[in-house]
């Protein structure tokens, strides 16, 4: 009865017994394998680790012959820079192959900084004084200063120099010395320019003067610098190039002034773009987050250089503590800045938002490899929108690194940076500044030119359209406000005050009446003009609503001279009926 119990316990047990001699078996096997076969695949695997690990692409680039990866180009399709310029560009038209032993983005990116292979030369300095109090070291190197190989010491450029220059703008705790610094101010210098290095505030050796300091939405600087070097030098092309946290400061510099900006063509190098992407995505990954505690790091290094403001400006404490540039911005950025929280500064320091409004040439080179600044936060359908911009991308090349040559002596971006503006520089298709337009002062001005009037949309939207005068300087402001009803009793309430203020001035002597009076004939013939253009716009809108809503608008904005008109068509009225109620009495 209890037997089949017994059958299947002894079977289990023998089962057990088996599996335990098998597993015998297999380590005696595995102990008769030598100890060195087990040294090497454990390398094996640590090698295959790393590669991947690395995002080495050495065998890619053997398996394709070591011909390089092409340059990937964005633009709009009809932009004028690229098909005038980048189009002749050969180095952007060709690969781009990285230097075999430092076939890693992370390599290329810590031998830049740790190494770097710079050229050997010096800087000519000039302190240039902010109107806050603040310093800004500028660092010149001149093409004088390169064919001649040594300085001299009164060698000023002259105010008339014809030669173009090129301004450039560090990234995030570099200054003049840093290694792709120095490569491209030399490499630019021996082709011909004359280079200047914007340093950061505190930076290159400069104390900080102000309690004002830069960060990466912080555009002043750069404006003063390029406006001081722009009437300096006037007759000089005037260039600037951006690199890393300077690329995101130049592109929303650019996109702020927009026409007004004196530069004649720009170049940005491995742009952040996005911040805010580019926070999330620097702590993503272990080697991301070695990126970010470097970086903290020098930041910390120059807060330690500027201890004295930091600590009464800023949480000096929590400045030590800090273990990522986040933890830094929030103790030292965003309270310096009065900024609200740090995904605040980052939402208004990122540049993204401002490629649109680039009316500048401008050629963006980044790396997909960036380990830095992601892919992720490239505005691809904003460059392809913008007929101003050509983006360029890399497959490969690092974090301003993309070095070349068995040596790995020279930078790809640089002998790029130099062809593109060249090819810009001997083109027509330079930016020029925005000319200032000269009022041209009638002798007798319509003061309804001079006030608000309503500015009607195609799409039966209305805007109050004025103009600030400003020296010989005149600027149409436009504001759009979200009531249509607001905005009609605006430029009303204007229009019945100036006409009050014309009939004060009209009553106060003959003379100026009758002057008042001709200029009064003048305005109506104006109001008659501009009625006439809205009544023939009426007639040709197909939407009902708009027409009854316009036609509304002009009654409303013209009753002020038809109230007058009638005011004075009774007064005769009534006045005639006195005089003949006077001469039936006598």
């Amino acid at each position: 009865m209890f037997s089949p119990n017994f059958n299947q316990m002894d079977w289990s047990i023998s089962w057990d017994e088996s599996s335990l001699n098998a597993y015998k078996e297999v380590f005696r096997a595995l102990c008769l394998i030598p100890i060195l076969h087990y040294v090497i695949a454990f390398m094996v695997i640590w090698v295959v680790f790393l590669y991947n690990f690395l995002e080495f692409h050495f065998f890619q680039d053997f398996f394709s012959g070591f011909r390089g990866a092409p340059v990937a180009l964005t633009f709009h399709p009809t932009s004028h820079i690229y098909h005038g310029v980048v189009s002749k560009c050969k180095i952007l038209h060709g690969r781009y192959l990285a230097t075999p032993w430092l076939s890693s983005p992370h390599f290329q990116t810590a031998f830049l900084n740790f190494f770097g292979n710079p050229p050997a030369f010096s800087y000519r300095r000039q302190l240039f004084h902010a109107s806050d109090g603040g310093t800004i070291a500028l660092d010149w190197l001149t093409s004088s200063d390169i064919s001649r190989g040594a300085f001299e010491v009164n060698h000023t450029i002259s105010k008339d120099d014809t030669t173009p220059l090129v301004v450039v703008i560090p990234g995030l705790t570099s200054d003049s010395t840093s290694s792709y610094i120095k490569h491209l101010a030399f490499g630019l210098a021996t082709h011909g320019w004359n280079v200047v290095v914007s340093n950061h505030r505190g930076l290159g050796g400069v104390s900080i003067t102000s309690d004002c300091f830069y960060n990466a939405g912080w555009t002043e600087d750069a404006r003063v610098v390029i406006d001081y070097l722009h009437h300096q030098y006037p007759k000089a092309p005037l260039f600037a190039i951006g690199t890393s946290i300077g690329a995101n400061i130049l592109v929303k510099y650019l996109g702020e002034d927009r026409e007004k900006v004196p530069v004649a063509g720009a170049v940005a190098i491995c742009s952040p773009w996005d911040l805010l992407i580019g926070d999330r995505f620097i702590c993503r990954r272990l080697l991301q987050k070695l990126y970010d505690r470097a970086l903290t790091i020098g930041l910390q290094g120059y807060a330690k250089l500027h201890e004295p403001r930091y600590s009464r400006l800023a949480n000096w404490e929590g400045i030590k503590k800090s273990r990522s540039i986040r933890d830094f911005d929030n103790f030292a950025t965003c309270l310096v800045g009065k900024f609200e929280t740090v995904d605040t500064y980052y939402r208004r320091s990122t540049s993204t938002p401002y490629v649109l409004n680039v009316s500048v040439p401008l050629l963006c080179i980044s790396a997909l490899d960036d380990p830095v600044c992601t892919r992720e936060a490239i505005p691809w359908d904003e460059c392809r929108a913008n007929k101003n911009i050509v983006l360029a991308t890399i497959k490969h090349g690092g974090h301003l690194a993309f070095f070349e040559g068995i040596t790995g002596s020279r930078l790809w971006w640089v002998r790029a940076t130099d062809e593109f503006i060249g090819v810009l520089h001997s083109s027509s298709h330079m930016h020029k500044k925005k000319t200032e337009i000269t009022e041209q002062k009638a002798s007798i001005e319509s003061s309804i030119d001079q006030g608000p009037y309503v500015n009607v949309r195609e799409d039966g939207m209305v805007a109050a359209v004025g103009s600030a005068h400003a020296g010989n300087k005149s600027v149409e402001h436009f504001t759009g406000l979200g009531s249509i009803q607001d905005k009609t009793v605006l430029a009303t309430e204007q229009t019945q005050q100036q006409t009050e203020t014309k009939s004060d001035v009209a009553g106060s002597g003959g003379e100026v009446s009758g002057e008042c009076s001709s200029l009064q004939r003048i305005k109506c013939f104006d109001v008659i003009t501009a009625s006439k253009r809205w009544l023939d716009h009426l007639l040709f809108r197909k939407n009902g609503k708009s027409v009854w809503l316009l036609v509304y608008i002009a009654i409303i904005t013209s009753w002020p001279i038809l109230g007058s008109a009638l005011r004075i068509f009774s007064s005769k009225k009534k006045l005639r009926k006195f005089s003949a109620a006077t001469s039936h009495r006598r």
